[in-house]
């Protein structure tokens, strides 16, 4: 079993998006609660009532193939099941069925991950929000500057093409 991952900014770059949920896969989850990815299955067979499908799903092959093609795994051993994914909900109840001081300790952590990512989330909404607007505003205030710049530039077209014009000698003639 590999060293466990309890700093926030570790477990928020776990986190996917998959059917529209954004998720934590069964062996991330694993690692972080400090058991294997066999045992967090066991348990969570063994509790599947405290699992309904809005707190963990299993992948689709297709999923899972795109899944791999995305992270690097290795070509030798490997998994024989298709991977569960955990949504908050899921993973807080992880804590519960596991009942550890790490596995408390590590959901406490998953819980802020969750947070820190739906904060992002809503505030690169509302970025967008606001951008949309401010193109709103500029483009009717530059449709105007554009207008302005229009009389100036055919104004600025007219007196050169007076200018190319042959003029008039003023002046006398002299024959």
């Amino acid at each position: 079993m590999k060293e466990l991952i309890l700093d926030e900014e570790n477990i928020t770059n776990r986190i996917m998006l998959i059917q529209g949920h954004r998720v934590m896969l069964d062996s991330d989850l694993a690692q972080i609660y400090g058991v294997s990815t066999s045992r967090l299955n066991e348990q969570v067979k063994r509790n599947i009532d405290r699992f309904p499908e809005d707190f963990m799903f299993e992948l689709s092959q297709q999923e899972y193939d795109n899944l791999k093609s995305q992270i690097a795994t290795s070509s030798w051993g490997g998994r024989r099941k298709l991977p569960k994914v955990f949504t908050e909900h899921g993973a807080i109840m992880l804590a519960s069925v596991l009942n550890s001081k790490t596995a408390i300790q590590a959901s406490i952590q998953v819980v802020r991950a969750f947070i820190k990512m739906r904060k992002l989330l809503l505030m690169s909404q509302e970025i967008a929000a606001k951008f949309e607007e401010f193109e709103r505003e500029t483009e009717n205030k530059f449709m105007d500057y554009d207008d302005k710049f229009r009389i100036v530039f055919d104004t600025l077209k007219e007196v050169l093409i007076q200018e190319e014009k042959p003029k008039r000698r003023i002046g006398f003639n002299i024959d």
